[in-house]
């Protein structure tokens, strides 16, 4: 079987009398979406925030192509190939496209503070942008200030912002938050590409983009995975149809 490329053991994080992550274990494997579904209170983003290093676990383990980085701060992990993106946009709304994009290339290069005049003059950096922007459809936006891109555009931009720090896996946090019909299908067929560059945790809504990408699904309720499986599995199972998926089939 493949090793995974990522994975949390036992994670468990309470604040307070509530325990938001209950001994949550779970993987993604080379080549595979991941997605992680759940109503509003289920853990999601304290998990995604576990795996990202923005908190850290009361117990348990993060595991990153094999290391341990649990006790490892979000840049660092970063460095090592986990990039994410935000359910809130966190880009440098002032900035431009190819500014907010190099941004990610030089974080990759573990130098993100230098300034960015000398970057652009950077080529391997300022083609690694370039070539991200290209992927998300976004050349010719380059030069625009990202304040003036439509919420559909920034959310392609922060995909290409995790492109250029050449990750090992993806960890996404909504990225269809927001979007219309149209630029959800945009991104889903770009995730779908993704996945062969490297894989792909998506904490998602959007149960037709989740549907139509995940290779497995798991089901998050009261900080505790309920069940985890293929899309027709998760389907089918009684459990997740009572606590989330309304009975759908």
């Amino acid at each position: 079987m493949t090793e995974p490329v990522l994975e949390t053991r036992a994670i468990t994080k309470s604040f307070g009398a509530l325990k938001a992550s209950d001994a949550v274990s779970l993987d993604l494997r080379p080549g595979e979406i991941h997605a992680i579904i759940g109503p509003n209170g289920a853990g999601k983003s304290t998990l995604i925030g576990q795996i990202s290093g923005a908190l850290v676990p009361d117990s348990g383990a993060v595991f990153l192509d094999g290391e341990d980085v649990t006790a490892l701060p979000p840049q660092v992990r970063a460095r090592k190939g986990l990039a994410r993106s935000f359910q809130i946009s966190q880009l440098a709304m002032e900035d431009s496209v190819l500014q907010n994009a190099l941004l990610g290339a030089l974080g990759a290069g573990g130098s993100p503070w230098r300034f960015f005049r000398p970057a652009l003059s950077d080529r391997p950096l300022r083609e690694r942008a370039e070539a991200a922007l290209a992927r998300v459809g976004l050349t010719e936006q380059a030069a625009r200030v990202t304040a003036e891109l439509s919420h559909g555009q920034r959310r392609l931009l922060e995909v290409a912002v995790a492109l250029t720090m050449a990750p090992k896996v993806f960890v996404m946090d909504e990225p269809m938050a927001g979007l219309g019909t149209e630029g959800s299908a945009a991104l889903t067929r770009l995730l779908d590409q993704l996945r062969h560059e490297a894989p792909i945790l998506l904490v998602e809504h959007d149960m037709d983009a989740v549907f139509a990408l995940a290779d497995r699904i798991s089901v998050l309720v009261y900080g505790r995975v309920i069940a985890t499986g293929t899309v027709e599995e998760i389907r089918a199972n009684r459990a997740v149809q009572d606590a989330y998926l309304g009975g759908e089939t």
